[in-house]
């Protein structure tokens, strides 16, 4: 039996009631350097804590320079946090090497932004597909075959048609499907999509996200969504968790913090949306993103925020519950008729 029929397996009886992924404090640095020699740590993941259920989409949101995309790589451990756990499948995998690594990782797939840079040009279609077999020594030719055809398939695709063609014949939303065919091979459990539409026309997203759904739904796969538009986290998640420098500011269920954001930067973020269906007033922030490398006092936000009080820089607000499955770290949440605030989301200092 290959590690993959095995992991397979594995995922089959995966309890339905322990999250498929849970992060706990993953803490991620790298070390910059400027014109002038200057070496810097910039943390660019601060403590972050997130789970994510089977069959559940989680889109994580923010900024650009926000640490999506380094908190992605983190859980992928490529390359390694500094701190904090990933308990993937049940196991940590900030705590394996090696082969037990490659297992632990197996069902844990990523589609990244831009599908013609992550395709190598000169392989053709099929052989792309059919790569993470090949490496996982999975089946035979003919099986290999079969299942690449299969996969093809299932992400609007004619092997016969397609199949020998190079990406640079194809087009962007064509060589998006292709690389969501080649993060399927392996029956994964996870996908983490990074930016995954915002390189593709506005019509074509609109086919790329329906495809994602309709794979979720016959696959019972989850997604960690990365994406700095909104109305596509609306449009694919079941809960949202905001980011800015670093750390996550609001997590909470899709409708929920569309309707009530309880952190003022979330509401930013919604009141910037055309046209959106949110009930919130127009934000506007004031001055630019800081920088990572000496992030403000308290509150990152603090800098920006129409809201914020000496407190906020004295104090970091922890991210607390302020309503069911709905938590933020602000000491002056929006909207608390919408919730019970607890009295712990206000640190006894700022009393």
């Amino acid at each position: 039996m290959s590690v993959v029929t095995a992991a397979a397996e594995e995922l089959n009886g995966t309890s339905a009631e322990r999250p498929l992924l849970e992060v706990r404090d993953l803490v991620q640095e790298f070390v910059t350097q400027s014109g002038m020699g200057v070496r810097r740590r910039v943390q660019a993941v601060s403590g972050v804590s997130f789970e994510i259920k089977a069959g559940e989409t989680l889109a994580l949101v923010g900024e650009s320079g926000c640490g999506k995309s380094s908190l992605a790589r983190a859980v992928l451990q490529f390359p390694r946090p500094i701190s904090g756990s990933v308990n993937f499948r049940g196991k940590d995998l900030t705590k394996l090497n090696g082969d037990e690594l490659r297992q632990g990782l197996l069902g844990l797939q990523v589609v990244f932004q831009d599908p013609f840079s992550s395709l190598d040009p000169r392989y053709h279609v099929e052989d792309i597909v059919a790569e993470p077999l090949v490496v996982n020594n999975v089946g035979t030719k003919e099986q290999r075959a079969e299942r690449v055809a299969s996969l093809l398939e299932a992400v609007g695709l004619d092997v016969e048609v397609h199949g020998r063609r190079r990406p640079r014949e194809l087009s962007g939303g064509q060589c998006q499907r292709v690389a969501v065919a080649r993060a399927l091979a392996l029956h994964p459990q996870l996908l983490i999509c990074d930016e995954p539409v915002s390189s593709l026309d506005v019509s074509v997203q609109a086919q790329i996200l329906n495809l994602f759904e309709q794979l979720r739904r016959d696959l019972s796969l989850s997604y960690l969504f990365i994406t700095h538009d909104l109305s596509v986290a609306k449009h694919v998640s079941d809960r949202v968790a905001v980011m800015y420098l670093g750390k996550i500011v609001e997590i909470g269920v899709a409708s929920e913090l569309f309707a009530h954001p309880m952190h003022p930067y979330s509401s930013a973020l919604l009141s910037a949306i055309p046209n959106a269906s949110v009930a919130v007033e127009r934000t506007r922030l004031k001055g630019d993103l800081p920088s990572a490398a000496d992030p403000p006092s308290g509150c990152r936000f603090r800098t920006r925020c129409p809201l914020a009080q000496q407190v906020c820089a004295d104090v970091e607000p922890p991210l607390v519950e302020m309503g069911p499955g709905h938590k933020a770290a602000c000491h002056f949440p929006l909207d608390v008729g919408a919730a019970a605030v607890s009295s712990s989301a206000i640190p006894s200092s700022a009393n």
